[in-house]
């Protein structure tokens, strides 16, 4: 009997999967994420033991779990070698088939996305695609080696993959809220016939063609991506502790977790705010997070704290000091709904910041605005904004626009947010199309 159960990570567009033989009580890990309490929770359930982890590829966006299976539960893990792991491995190789009790897994090489990159074949019923084929779109070829060079691989890749048969069904790596493609469906699964008639990068049938469109990459980075990666490829990387509850944060960087109206009433002088209900939390806190700082988070509650930091751990986040609960909070942060903000566009000395991505900003913008990306405000600096003027900050439609605020707010600026509501809220703005696009 297969057993077959996947696992999405909804705040990052991870999926995962648990792939095994009920009868024979075994079963694998595929591309674990770095909680694998549900993985072991599942098994117990299906009456299976994990005999081992395949990883597809040495991922760039999320901390495996393969080390904590390693060093908590002794199980092997199975990769290509052209990853060149530094932990003990079992090697991977094109066209070698697993077993897991009658359950046959076989390893197809799909490089493009990283040069390693393996997708697994399941009994011939389904393919696990993970970071190649896609719900709707293909993986982005730009992480691991050149664009062009990358994508040429993967337009090979995807030639197999499709080869495979109409009846195969599909399950990718990634789900919509991944920067690991873009345009991906929010979709969970497919069949390789329907992705052969709906997925546009199954449309071509010249792969420099396919490298001119699938090179020209504009979705960001994952923050953590070198980070993730040293850590994916490096020593197995052990759970962190439970965080404990602190007086004072210190010196330490603040996090603020807590929804946006709580952080405007009252925050932590220098707080950063980057609410956990806000969606792609662990990725917008990689964002504005500088690696190696000393972070300790704001929080409502013990449980809201430590759910925060199995989140930062997931994107390889794992210096996190711990917490506080009801600290000296005497800032405030003012806010401005989308009919104040038009009342305000005439007035001369207003810095008005679009800080959504540059390509969002092509469809529409407000006359008058200046473009940064909320990513790049604590990196790269404020240096394009006057201190001495007073500045708001408008996204889409509000969450953006508020860690943005957080962030200028501890740069001294006098700044507002624009936090319920945005540029999707205007009809009077203007769009261009930028040459060659």
């Amino acid at each position: 009997m297969l057993l077959f159960r996947q696992f999405v990570n909804e705040d990052l567009g991870c999926a995962s999967y648990l792939v095994g033989d009920t009868d024979a009580s075994v079963a694998v890990v595929v591309d674990p994420a770095f909680a694998i309490e549900q993985y072991l929770r599942a098994a117990d359930e299906e009456g299976v033991r994990i005999s081992g982890v395949l990883e597809t590829h040495t991922h760039a966006d999320h901390l495996s779990g393969h080390g904590r299976f390693a060093l908590e539960h002794d199980v092997p893990v199975a990769i290509s070698p052209i990853a060149e792991p530094e932990y003990p491995f079992e090697p991977l190789h094109d066209g070698h088939v697993l077993e897991a009790g009658s359950v046959r897994v076989r390893v197809l090489h799909t490089p493009g996305h990283r040069p390693e990159h393996c997708a697994f074949v399941v009994d011939d019923e389904l393919v696990l695609t993970g970071d190649s084929l896609f719900v709707g779109a293909a993986a982005r070829p730009d992480l691991a080696v050149a664009a062009r060079e990358g994508a040429e691989d993967l337009f090979r890749s995807l030639e197999r993959l499709a080869a495979l048969g109409d009846r195969l069904r599909v399950y990718p790596g990634h789900v919509a809220g991944s920067l690991c493609g873009g345009n991906m469906s929010s979709e969970t699964a497919s069949t390789i016939a329907k992705e052969r008639l709906t997925n546009d990068s199954l449309q071509f049938h010249d792969v420099q063609e396919f490298v001119l469109v699938s090179a020209s990459v504009s979705t960001p980075r994952p923050p953590t991506t070198e980070l993730v990666v040293a850590l994916n490829r490096g020593p197995w990387v052990a759970r962190p502790g439970e965080l404990q509850e602190l007086p004072e944060p210190g010196d330490a960087t603040v996090l603020d977790v807590r929804p946006f109206c709580a952080y405007t009433e009252g925050h932590i002088l220098g707080a950063i705010s980057v609410p956990i209900s806000g969606g792609s939390f662990g990725t917008k806190a990689g964002f504005v997070l500088v690696r190696g700082e000393r972070v300790v988070l704001h929080a409502d509650s013990a449980e809201e704290a430590q759910e925060a930091a199995h989140m930062l751990w997931a994107v390889g986040l794992l210096d996190v000091a711990g917490y506080v609960l009801a600290p000296h909070a005497p800032e405030t942060l003012a806010t401005l709904d989308v009919d104040e903000l038009r009342s305000l566009l005439e007035t001369p000395d207003l810095q008005l910041v679009d800080v959504r991505e540059t390509t969002e900003r092509d469809s529409g913008y407000i006359p008058g605005s200046q473009n940064v990306p909320y990513r790049l405000l604590r990196k790269l600096g404020c240096g394009a904004l006057d201190r001495s003027r007073p500045v708001v900050t408008v996204c889409e439609s509000g969450p953006r626009a508020a860690i943005a605020a957080s962030l200028l707010q501890r740069e001294g600026f006098d700044v507002r947010a624009v936090a319920d509501g945005g540029i999707a809220d205007f009809a009077d703005t203007v769009a261009f199309r930028r040459c060659g696009a």
